[in-house]
C-alpha cells in the first residue's frame, strides 16, 4: 500500500481507490496534514479514468477497521487557538473544502463507518454516496461538549434528519448506533463488522464497467436495516421542536416522570450556554441552505468561536477542560442558559468577510 503520509494510506486496486486513515492512537483524529492529504488524493482520483469509485475506512490498534474517525485534532485546535497560530484558520478552511468535495464528488464514495464516527469523521463520511454502518458504530456530533458547534457540514446533514432529531443531536451531542443512524438519514446501509474486510477486498477484485456498478455491488452486499429497533422520536420532537433553548430546558426540567427528560436537561446544563443558542440557530438556518452555503456559514461561525471575544473563547475553554487539564469543569461565559443575551449569539451569524473575499466563496453546488 502506498503512503501519502504515515497517517493516510492510499492505493488503487482494480478500478477502485482505497483510503485508510492510519492514526489509530488518536482514533484517526484529523490533523491539518491529513486533511491536505485527503483533499489532494480525492482531487487526483476525481479526474483519473482508472478510478471508478473511492472507498474509505479507518483503523484501530488491532488493525484495519475498528474505528473510523473521532473528529478533528482538538489538542491542535486548543494550542493554535491559544497561541494565535494561523494554521487554525487553514485547518477549518481546508477541512470544509474537503467536506464539500466529498458531498459533490462525481464518483461513488463509499464510507465504512465502523466504530467511532464523530465530529470531523462525520464530515468525511456524511457526503458519501454509500454510508455503511456496523453493529459497533458509535455516531455523534458532540461539539457542544467543547464549546463548539456541529461543523463540517453538520448544519446541513443534521437538519435533514426527521422531525427535531437534528436539534436533539446537535444540542446534546448524544451518541447513536446503526439502527438510529439508518432511521435518521445518517446512514444508507448496514454490514456486520466481521464482513467489512471481505467486501473491501471484493471491491478490488471485481471487474466493474463504471461507477454505478461499484455502487450497485455494495448495495447488493449490504442490508437496508440494522439489528435492533430505532428509538421513538415522539419525546425528542415534542421537546426539541420548541422555539427556543429556554423553552426546551424548561420543558425537560418540568418533566419529573421521564428519566430521559431529566438526564437530557442535566446534559444540556453542562454544555456551553452560549453555544446552545448558536447551535439551535445554525440547525434551523441550515434547513433552507445547500451544503456550500451551510459550510460558508459554518466558516463564519468558527471564526467567531475563536475570535469573537479575545481571550474568552468558549471553544478553547471547553477543550481545556475536557482534553488538556481534564478537570471537566469548563468556566462558560455566560454561565447559565438564562443569562445569554441575544446579541451575543446573533453575532456568530455575521460574516467577518465580504462575500467576494470569503475563504470558501469558490464552493458551488
Amino acid at each position: 500500500m502506498s503512503e501519502i503520509t504515515a497517517d493516510v494510506l492510499a492505493e488503487v486496486r482494480g478500478r477502485v481507490g482505497f483510503i485508510t486513515l492510519n492514526r489509530p492512537k488518536a482514533i484517526n483524529a484529523l490533523s491539518l496534514g491529513m486533511v491536505r492529504d485527503l483533499l489532494a488524493q480525492l482531487l487526483a482520483w476525481k479526474d483519473d479514468p482508472q478510478v471508478l469509485a473511492v472507498a474509505i475506512r479507518g483503523s484501530s490498534k488491532e488493525g484495519v477497521f475498528g474505528h473510523f474517525c473521532a473528529g478533528g485534532d482538538i489538542r491542535f485546535l486548543h494550542h493554535a487557538g491559544s497561541t494565535g497560530n494561523p494554521e487554525l484558520e487553514d485547518f477549518f478552511t481546508e477541512e470544509y473544502a474537503l467536506n464539500h468535495l466529498i458531498f459533490t464528488y462525481p464518483k461513488p464514495y463509499i464510507a465504512f463507518m465502523d466504530g467511532i464516527v464523530m465530529g470531523g469523521g462525520m464530515g468525511i463520511s456524511q457526503g458519501a454516496s454509500m454510508r455503511i454502518v456496523t453493529e459497533k458504530t458509535k455516531m455523534a456530533m458532540p461539539e457542544t461538549i467543547i464549546g463548539l458547534f456541529p461543523d463540517v457540514g453538520g448544519g446541513y446533514f443534521l437538519s435533514r434528519c426527521p422531525g427535531a432529531v437534528g436539534e436533539w443531536l446537535a444540542l446534546t451531542g448524544d451518541t447513536i448506533g446503526a439502527a438510529d443512524a439508518l432511521a435518521f438519514n445518517l446512514a444508507d446501509a448496514f454490514l456486520p463488522a466481521a464482513q467489512q474486510a471481505a467486501l473491501w477486498d471484493a471491491l478490488a477484485a471485481q471487474s466493474f464497467d463504471g461507477g454505478d456498478a461499484v455502487q450497485a455491488f455494495v448495495q447488493a452486499h449490504t442490508a437496508r436495516q440494522a439489528p435492533g429497533v430505532a428509538r421513538s422520536t415522539a419525546e425528542i420532537d415534542r421537546v426539541f421542536g420548541l422555539p427556543t433553548v429556554q423553552a426546551m430546558i424548561d420543558a425537560l426540567e418540568a418533566d419529573n416522570s421521564s428519566e430521559w427528560a431529566q438526564a437530557t436537561a442535566a446534559a444540556l446544563r453542562k454544555r456551553s450556554p452560549l453555544m446552545l443558542f448558536v447551535v439551535l440557530e445554525q440547525i434551523r438556518r441550515a434547513r433552507s441552505m445547500d451544503v456550500a452555503s451551510d459550510l460558508r456559514m459554518e466558516r463564519d461561525m468558527v471564526r467567531h468561536c475563536f475570535y469573537l471575544r479575545p481571550g474568552q473563547s468558549e471553544t478553547v475553554e471547553g477543550i481545556r477542560a475536557l482534553a488538556v487539564d481534564k478537570d471537566h469543569n469548563p468556566q462558560w461565559n455566560p454561565a447559565r442558559i438564562e443569562d445569554v443575551p441575544e446579541a451575543l449569539w446573533r453575532a456568530f451569524f455575521v460574516s467577518p468577510w465580504p462575500a467576494h473575499s470569503h475563504p470558501l466563496q469558490a464552493l458551488r453546488e
